[in-house]
């Protein structure tokens, strides 16, 4: 088990030394001092293209920066989740005076309402002044600092998107203030919270009576996640709580998966063509990302309109496939297939034919789209 454990703890690592991680000095007029960031870029990020990032705001950044950045790296590396910008917070010395809030109304106060107002006035807006941000924003906390997250639910909108609350020490009432504040809410919001059979017990007792609360909320731009965690401790239940929380927060965003494959694609009883459209049309609402449709998301929504004989549905998506990646087969394949399929065999041999110089695709080779055309002279003659 221990074995196991280094392991993974290598592999998280090893992806975050691949990573670019910078550190910084933040002068800050809220507070009146100054507060060491550490900010990982994507892998990827090229100053010279257009392309955003979501932003995810880590605080106790002392030791919750490594696991959630480490996590972030990986899954956008097998791309379950977007390429994103992770910003930590430093508060090992200020983490008590930074979440204080007002025992009479249990809102930020003193050092706890500059440090609010830092993190939505100050931090973000810089944040998205330096770097290629989407608007889509998480917030990452344990403890003090989980229950801190919750009180940005309160502005209007909320300042995060997202929120990954980590066994919080939650302030009074808050189950029940939150319970009433969140159908208000007309932004769509993503909230996973996570406590653990061996967590602190008034900490485990807290957040089932706020579980309780929130289970119960039916409004349609609430996304609710929960986890009690068998066996973890207080510790423990960060390093499971944070790839089970990106995971689910980002899930549209993965590629169609063989499950998402047999249970949707094939069940589906409206076109083909308009889920696809409507998973790529979600990610562009939601994370602001504008990316092209992957071709593993083509080719399993090209085979799920043939197995349904969607034929209308393989050559919209035939279409869109030729259109963002022209100089592939992978557009004139299923085109040519859809005209073999509606009893055009001439039209589907030529289109066959003119794809000699594209680039393959996978199984979708320069041969498969000779043969192709070959069956279909030998066999009608032309």
């Amino acid at each position: 088990m221990k074995k196991t454990i280094l392991l993974l703890v290598f592999l998280t690592f090893s992806f975050l030394t691949n990573a670019q991680v910078i550190y910084e000095e933040f002068n800050s007029d809220r507070l009146q001092e100054t507060r060491r960031l550490k900010i990982q870029l994507p892998r990827n990020y090229d100053t010279s293209t257009d392309k955003v990032y979501p932003v995810i705001i880590v605080l106790d950044a002392d030791y919750l920066f490594e696991p959630v950045a480490g996590n972030v790296d990986y899954f956008s590396y097998w791309e379950d989740m977007p390429e994103s910008i992770v910003v930590g917070v430093m508060q090992a010395r200020t983490r008590f005076d930074d979440c204080n809030y007002d025992p009479g109304n249990y809102l930020p106060s003193e050092k706890g309402a500059d440090f609010f107002e830092f993190l939505g006035l100050e931090l973000l807006p810089y944040i998205d002044e330096s770097y290629r941000t989407a608007k889509f924003v998480v917030g990452v906390g344990h403890d003090f600092t989980a229950n801190f997250l919750n009180f940005y639910l309160y502005k209007s909108p909320p300042l995060f998107n997202g929120y990954i609350v980590l066994s919080p020490e939650l302030s009074p009432n808050a189950s029940t203030r939150m319970a009433g504040r969140i159908p208000k809410i007309t932004t769509e919001i993503f909230y996973y919270l996570a406590t653990a059979t061996d967590d602190i017990k008034e900490l485990t007792q807290d957040a089932e009576a706020l579980n309780k609360a929130l289970k119960s909320i039916d409004t349609r731009n609430f996304n609710y996640y929960y986890d009690n965690f068998q066996g973890a401790t207080h510790y423990s239940l960060v390093a499971r709580g944070i790839p089970v929380a990106l995971e689910k927060m980002f899930a549209i965003y993965r590629p169609i998966s063989r499950e998402e494959y047999n249970t949707v694609l094939l069940t589906l009883k409206t076109p083909i063509s308009d889920y696809l459209i409507d998973k790529y049309k979600s990610i562009k609402d939601l994370f602001g990302i504008d990316d092209l449709i992957r071709v593993n998301d083509y080719i399993a929504a090209t085979k799920a309109a043939e197995k349904q004989k969607q034929w209308e549905s393989l050559k919209i998506i035939a279409e869109m496939a030729k259109r963002e990646y022209p100089e592939t087969v992978l557009g004139p394949y299923y085109l040519g297939r859809y005209y073999e399929e509606i009893g055009e065999p001439k039209k589907a041999m030529r289109i066959f034919q003119a794809a000699f110089d594209k680039e393959e695709v996978g199984f979708i080779t320069l041969d498969v789209m000779l043969d192709k055309a070959d069956q279909i002279k030998e066999d009608f003659g032309y």
